[in-house]
C-alpha cells in the first residue's frame, strides 16, 4: 500500500472577496440578511463587502467563511483575495506533520484486511487501499489502474469493475448522485466535469431498479475475479471530522463490509495462502 501526494491550492486573478462570497452565499442559498445575521454583522456592512467598498478584516473573513461551511480550499481561496496569509497549511500526505495521520489511515486500512478499504482525494483520485482491494482488481485493463487511479471511473468504465458490478444501474446512480452533491456542495468544477464524463459512459439500458422493501442501503454487489462467487458490500465514509490541514479535510476513507455471511466466509477463505 502506497500514500500519494495530492494537489495544491489555487487562486486565479478573477477571484475577488465579493465574488467568492456571493458565489458561496448564493450556493448555501443564504440571502445576504441570513449571511449578515449569521455572522452577526449589519446587511449593510456585508452589501459593502461584496460590492468591493469595504475591506473586510482577515477576522471577519474567516466569520463568513465559517458560516458559509466553505471547505479549507476555499477558506484559504477567500483569504487570498482579500490580501492575507491562508488560514490553513496545505502539505503533501508524506510530510512529517502528517506522519500520525498517515499512520491512522494505514492501520485502519490494513487492520479491515481481507475487507477492501482505500483512501481517496477530493477528486476520488486514489490514495491507499488495502491488499483486499487489489485482489478486486485482478483483470482490470491496465490504463485503468495506472496512477492517478480514479475511483470512480475505475467503478463504471466498461473496462473497469463495471462489467463484474451485479446491480450496475442501482450502484451507478448511487455514484453519480452521490458526485453531483459532492461537486455542487464544494462548488468543484473538476468534479462536475468528471459527473458528466461517467455519466456519458457505456452502460446498460433499462431504468433504475428499486431497492426492496428490506435494504438497509443500497449494497454493492459484484463477482468475485478470482472465485466467481458473487460478493455483497455495504460501504462506510470517514473523514478527519477536526482536520486543521487542507490535504487532511479532502481525505476520505472508503471502507467495505460483507452484507452476508457468504461474502464473509468468501473473502476471509480467499485470504488463506
Amino acid at each position: 500500500m502506497t500514500i500519494s501526494a495530492s494537489e495544491s491550492s489555487t487562486t486565479t486573478a478573477a477571484d475577488t472577496v465579493g465574488t467568492l462570497l456571493r458565489q458561496w452565499r448564493t450556493r448555501r442559498r443564504f440571502s445576504q440578511l441570513d449571511l449578515a445575521c449569521e455572522a452577526e454583522i449589519s446587511t449593510r456592512h456585508l452589501s459593502f463587502v461584496e460590492s468591493g467598498r469595504a475591506n473586510p478584516s482577515r477576522d471577519m473573513l474567516m466569520r463568513l467563511a465559517e458560516r458559509l461551511d466553505m471547505p479549507l480550499r476555499e477558506r484559504n481561496r477567500l483569504m487570498l483575495a482579500g490580501g492575507y496569509a491562508p488560514a490553513h497549511p496545505e502539505r503533501p500526505l508524506d510530510a512529517p506533520a502528517l506522519a500520525a495521520a498517515r499512520e491512522a489511515v494505514e492501520t485502519i486500512l490494513a487492520a479491515h484486511d481481507p475487507f477492501p478499504a482505500l483512501a481517496v482525494d477530493r477528486s476520488w483520485t486514489l490514495v491507499a487501499a488495502n491488499a483486499a482491494v487489489g485482489r478486486l482488481l485482478a483483470g482490470i485493463a491496465a490504463p485503468l489502474l495506472a496512477p492517478p487511479v480514479n475511483v470512480l471511473r475505475l467503478s463504471l468504465h466498461p473496462r473497469g469493475l463495471a462489467p463484474r458490478i451485479v446491480n450496475l444501474a442501482a450502484w451507478r446512480h448511487h455514484l453519480l448522485t452521490r458526485l453531483r452533491f459532492e461537486a455542487e456542495a464544494a462548488g468543484d468544477a473538476k468534479l462536475l466535469a468528471l459527473h458528466d464524463e461517467l455519466a456519458a459512459l457505456p452502460h446498460p439500458p433499462g431504468p433504475r431498479p428499486a431497492a426492496g422493501p428490506s435494504a438497509i442501503a443500497v449494497p454493492l454487489v459484484m463477482t468475485d475475479p478470482a472465485s466467481g462467487a458473487t460478493l455483497s458490500f455495504l460501504s462506510t465514509t470517514t473523514v478527519f471530522g477536526t482536520a486543521n490541514d487542507v490535504t487532511l479535510s479532502e481525505l476520505t476513507l472508503e471502507c467495505f463490509y460483507p452484507a452476508d455471511a457468504q461474502t464473509r466466509a468468501a473473502l476471509i477463505a480467499g485470504e488463506r495462502p
